[in-house]
């Protein structure tokens, strides 16, 4: 494990403090409380008129959430008892209901809250949900208990007309690292952080606002071409800069399993970036994610082993690049609806043609690779195996070209 995942890891472990100790043991218990189990009140008024809720409800004033909770829904409230904030530190729980630290309060507050409705049967069984903060819960039954994070659900299927309440002993805290915070902290993305201030864009990692970064580390950097990175750290420069890191940015909070059912996202320059599931590992457009749903208060992060590459700073509709796309295009479907035999002669055609290029249109180490990969597949005797192996070699050499289009549009003739 490479010490970027370690870092993540680690932070992860600290974030949610659940670990190992959940499982799926069918035995735990619930302790019910005296309370109307259906009492035709909304969830506000319902925690009202339960009569231990007293600092939940004042929170929820201070914090301006009473008519959003009382009105929308449905949602699932794990709601922390007067006991349960009565477990914090009391000055700063003072401190946090004071009007500056609104953008706190609502985070922790809707930490507790899920969109839809949850009841126990769906709970007990173990379980990740996302909250309304954008950051994720973890249910499951530890020592006999059903827990939500490190919090025992005392109470449960407490019905309201627009949700229903889970009881808690304990309050549950999210994370307060930005992803600039966190990023920062895990000493990988050294790199990442100096261009992101470069391009003025420090803030938008650190803000209020939800989002996912596909964050590569300094090796990823370091892999581009020579003076890639330098290059588009100059002034003049900013520009792609900027939309080369925000084609790393998506809105909103996007986790691994989400990213594998759209099997694609849009990103914050405008386009979009392909997302995939390949020998068990998740891609984003032909970048490995080494570790994934890492969450900060204001989004989520997935680590990946390669700059992506937006096609605005490539222009690859010609020459090599346009050879290997129509190779893709034609193959992969042939591939895919089992024909592989024809699929591998298009590849062969495309990577004969490759290597025949004249000039500098093809990077000169790819010739080699691409000559070794046509043996390698005609010594196969599987043709899918076959498919596979001149594949790899038409992806690399996808990748190189596009960082060879980069570089020269960036560096300019003559750098």
């Amino acid at each position: 494990m490479s010490l970027a995942v370690t870092a993540w890891s680690a932070i992860g472990a600290l974030v949610f403090g659940v670990g190992s100790a959940v499982s799926s043991a069918p035995n735990f218990r619930i302790v019910q409380t005296a309370m109307v189990h259906d009492s035709g009140s909304n969830i506000v008024e319902t925690a009202v008129e339960a009569g231990v809720f007293n600092t939940l409800a004042t929170a929820l004033t201070a914090a301006e959430l009473v008519e959003p909770l009382a009105s929308g829904g449905p949602f699932t409230v794990f709601a922390p008892t007067d006991a349960a904030f009565g477990k914090l530190d009391q000055e700063a729980l003072a401190n946090t209901l004071q009007p500056a630290s609104r953008p706190r309060l609502q985070q922790v507050l809707k930490y507790h809250v899920v969109e839809g409705e949850f009841f126990a049967r769906d709970l007990i069984g173990g379980r990740t949900l996302t909250t309304l903060s954008g950051q994720r819960i973890r249910v499951g039954i530890a020592e006999g208990e059903v827990r939500v994070n490190d919090s025992v659900i005392t109470a449960t299927d407490i019905r309201a007309t627009n949700g229903v309440i889970h009881v808690i002993d304990t309050v549950l805290i999210p994370t307060k690292q930005t992803i600039a915070d966190v990023a920062s902290e895990a000493g990988q993305f050294k790199t990442l952080l100096a261009a992101a201030e470069a391009a003025g864009l420090v803030d938008t990692l650190s803000g209020a606002g939800s989002l996912t970064v596909f964050a590569p580390t300094d090796e990823a950097f370091a892999n581009l071409p020579d003076g890639t990175v330098e290059s588009l750290l100059r002034p003049e420069n900013r520009e792609a800069l900027k939309s080369l890191l925000l084609y790393h940015v998506v809105n909103g909070p996007v986790f691994a399993s989400d990213a594998i059912a759209a099997q694609s996202a849009k990103t914050l320059n405008g386009e979009a970036v392909e997302t995939s599931l390949r020998d068990g590992a998740l891609f984003i457009d032909e970048s490995r994610v080494l570790a994934n749903d890492i969450e900060a208060s204001n989004g989520v992060v997935h680590v990946i082993d390669r700059v992506l590459i937006p096609d605005s700073l490539t222009a690859r509709s010609t020459g090599a690049a346009r050879v290997i796309e129509s190779a893709i295009e034609r193959g992969a479907p042939l591939f895919n609806n089992g024909d592989a035999d024809a699929c591998v002669a298009i590849y062969e055609i495309a990577i004969e043609s490759l290597v025949e290029l004249k000039g500098d249109q093809l990077p000169g180490h790819l010739r080699p690779v691409l000559t070794r990969a046509l043996a390698a597949a005609r010594a196969e005797h599987d043709a899918e195996e076959s498919a596979w192996i001149l594949r790899r070699a038409l992806d690399a050499a996808y990748s190189a070209v596009t960082e060879q289009r980069m570089t020269r549009r960036m560096t300019g003739p003559g750098a």
